[in-house]
């Protein structure tokens, strides 16, 4: 893996180059061992958290990785395009607006001790807008190389706070054009919806049931690129215990295995939609 700062990754994109690279910054990977018309992203895999924030932070680390998506982009990992973000979006949520992308609470608890001041606002704030930098270089270059490109937006969520049932797959559809893409986007959820689980765990596939589909991310590249289709696909926490932190590695094989078929027969039912 190369460390590159972003002009240098962009540069490669321009080039058609393959590789993989880090941020120089720390902040983001991308791996680009191909090029294919379809991408990988988990925006929200991040864990890091800069030091000289560490003090004024009143959310502890447990919290902070309770409200990330661990190894979502493991999940994803053998897919020949997959970027992921490195931070954790209590220093900067790369799924919001650069206005919203850094918290003054976060689910009901102050997250800070003292006000950030701008200069510390402001190099969070740099990390977002070269990480989207990057994404407009990415889909601009795949969509010029194979006119329509499918996004796959991968998420977790906190299943454990809900009071009713609720799907392991929920896919988030308020920001996409249903009249163009909604047979699509059905044909993704049924597919989840076919995945089957290790110890037990029962599998449910939703559209728009515990999320909508509202991150930045999507809303980013469906606004900016007309043949582009995000699908902002979550997966709730069955693969780890929320209360304690620890990973079920049976269970994120399971569900990264499954996705090595699904992912390439969804990109083929896309490109036979949109030829």
């Amino acid at each position: 893996m190369l460390k590159l700062t972003t002009d240098e990754i962009i540069g490669l994109i321009e080039k058609g180059s393959r590789f993989e690279a880090v941020s120089s910054d720390y902040s983001y990977t991308l791996k680009i061992s191909e090029y294919v018309p379809f991408v990988c992203g988990a925006v929200h895999d991040g864990h890091n958290f800069r030091h000289s924030l560490w003090d004024k932070c009143l959310h502890t680390e447990y919290e902070r990785w309770y409200e990330e998506d661990p190894r979502t982009k493991q999940m994803v990992q053998s897919f020949p395009i997959l970027i992921a973000g490195l931070d954790s979006r209590f220093e900067y949520d790369l799924n919001r607006e650069p206005e919203r992308a850094i918290y003054e609470d976060a689910w009901g608890k102050q997250l800070w001790k003292q006000p950030l001041t701008q200069e510390e606002k402001d190099e969070s704030l740099q990390k977002h807008i070269n990480f989207y930098r990057v994404v407009k270089a990415l889909i601009q270059k795949l969509e010029h190389m194979f006119k329509h490109v499918i996004v796959f937006d991968m998420h977790s969520y906190n299943w454990k706070r809900w009071d009713r049932e609720v799907p392991v797959w929920n896919l988030g559809t308020s920001n996409i054009d249903m009249d163009r893409f909604g047979n699509l986007a059905e044909h993704w959820s049924r597919k989840l919806g076919t995945m089957s689980l290790p110890n037990g765990i029962g599998n449910l596939s939703r559209i728009n049931d515990t999320f909508q589909g509202n991150g930045f991310f999507l809303k980013y590249m469906t606004r900016s690129f007309e043949n582009t289709l995000v699908l902002a696909t979550e997966i709730s926490k069955i693969y780890c215990d929320e209360l304690t932190g620890v990973i079920f590695p049976e269970v994120v094989n399971s569900v990264e295995h499954q996705l090595k078929t699904m992912i390439p027969e969804m990109v083929k039912e896309f490109q036979r939609a949109v030829d």
